[in-house]
């Protein structure tokens, strides 16, 4: 079905275990990226759903096809965890697109591998689904992550809290190398492994330094860059991820790892989507500094290959690199383009706000997106009507040094802006769905999520607030 390359599983069996899926008895396709899988170069008109679920669930194993689980370590919440490695995960190979790029083809929930530990190496449907439909409207909304490609579900039993029910997920992604790659191989002090994957990972994903005399450096550079930027885009529009750990930051700076995250609905800035998250470590607003303490993590890990004097320097870029990115993103959702040192303190000024009017973050710069000068289509976000139209005349002089007509601007803030994102709630609803058999919430959501800035009629009912039992979801770590 796809003739796969094996460049990762061919390094050695340092970097991990070949291992065969287990796959499930009688799989059935329950969703399928079509746009992606003709990109991976499948044409799902020319294959059956029986022999696509057959294969997405590893039932049948293409013959350049070696799986392959990887092994790694990483931070977890803090503390150091030396051996943790693909547990559920299982890479097919990797596959040359249609537009020659190189991506690997993963399957989630495969299964057991020897680095399940205590687990089944199972993943469970609701999990599934979040990743599903999490990572392709990240992907719409312009955010650099790994995308989903299927979900094959089945009639095979999982245990977690409660007795679940098993399915697969195919993603697809530029690579699957983490930070705790890296981290395991200095760690136990195998230094050639570890020069060994780091020349692997910028022979294929970062060729433009590959001949360069400090590539090593460079290369470290631009991760640093890539992370700041990919967390700045995080914070504009509202998301977080959950479980920041050093095994979950994906060296090519994609989101990855699609567990306990949310999309806020009301502005706040300690918002916790997970629920095992007691002490905020991962709060939307601890992202960033957390992306900084990583990539600290990942510099010591590279410190057989870059001085001291270097990794310090380029981590000293990070705060740079994030908020220029952070402000340049947040000022293109007010339409402002002329940035100062007064609009930084507007816009930071208008968070307090929005967070002391329990404003929806999503909602209000969409609305803003229509403003005319008199403030009108704020008032539900800005209940003081005094302050509001304090914040009124100041914003309105703003724009008046923009040299952007109101239609222009309204539709580059359109842009920017998304009319829908995807909450916790329609998360829930589809789920609820599926559990019974009835994927047409999960199917619908996938297409609203391919077009989230677009005025669509049809799919006004998940433009409004979230209903207040929606609000207070969190999201359990179990999958």
């Amino acid at each position: 079905m796809l003739n796969f390359i094996n460049g990762y599983s061919e390094l050695g069996e340092e970097f991990g275990a070949f291992v065969n899926p287990e796959g499930f008895e009688r799989p059935k396709m329950v969703a399928v990226n079509k746009e992606l899988l003709k990109e991976i170069g499948i044409d799902a008109g020319s294959v059956s759903d029986d022999d696509l679920a057959e294969f997405l669930a590893g039932n049948k194993i293409a013959p350049t096809s070696k799986p392959f689980a990887s092994v790694y370590s990483g931070h977890q919440f803090g503390g150091y965890s030396p051996r943790l490695g693909d547990g559920r995960a299982l890479l097919l190979g990797e596959v040359v697109t249609g537009n020659d790029s190189v991506v690997d083809l993963q399957l989630k929930g495969a299964g057991l591998t020897p680095y399940s530990r205590m687990g089944d190496g199972r993943a469970v449907l609701r999990s599934v689904i979040r990743e599903y439909l999490g990572s392709e409207a990240m992907f719409h909304l312009g955010i650099p992550t790994t995308r989903a490609l299927s979900i094959v579900g089945s009639d095979h039993a999982v245990y977690r809290e409660t007795t679940e029910t098993g399915a697969i997920m195919g993603r697809v992604s530029k690579s699957h190398t983490r930070f705790g790659h890296f981290e395991y191989f200095h760690h136990n002090g195998r230094h050639d492994e570890l020069q060994t994957l780091l020349d692997y990972t910028i022979e294929r994903n970062f060729p433009e330094i590959k001949d360069e005399e400090s590539k090593y450096d460079l290369f470290f550079y631009t991760v640093v860059k890539r992370t700041a930027d990919l967390i700045a885009k995080w914070q504009c529009v509202g998301y977080t991820h959950g479980v920041m750990n050093t095994d979950n930051m994906s060296i090519v700076g994609d989101t990855i790892d699609y567990g306990p995250y949310g999309f806020m609905d009301n502005y706040e800035s300690m918002y916790i989507p997970n629920h095992s998250d007691s002490f905020g470590r991962y709060a939307y607003a601890k992202q960033p500094q957390i992306g900084m303490w990583n990539l600290q993590c990942l510099g010591t890990a590279l410190s057989s290959v870059i001085t001291e004097e270097s990794i310090q320097s380029i981590l000293g870029e990070y705060p740079t690199f994030f908020n220029g990115s952070y402000i340049e993103g947040m000022a293109a959702k007010f339409g402002l383009l002329n940035i100062t040192d007064e609009i930084v303190d507007f816009i930071f000024s208008t968070l307090k706000t929005l967070e002391r009017n329990r404003a929806d973050f999503t909602n209000f710069f969409r609305a803003l997106s229509r403003f005319d000068g008199n403030g009108d289509c704020l008032a539900g976000f800005l209940k003081d009507e005094k302050a509001r139209c304090e914040w009124v005349e100041l914003y309105d002089g703003f724009l008046k040094l923009e040299d952007l007509a109101t239609e222009e601007r309204h539709e580059k803030m359109k842009s920017v802006n998304p009319k829908y994102i995807l909450r916790n709630y329609m998360l829930q609803n589809a789920i609820e769905k599926a559990e019974t058999g009835d994927f047409s919430e999960v199917e619908r959501l996938h297409e609203l999520f391919r077009k989230p800035f677009d005025e669509e009629l049809e799919f006004e009912e998940y433009a409004v607030d979230s209903p207040d039992w929606g609000k207070k979801l969190v999201i359990s770590c179990s999958s």
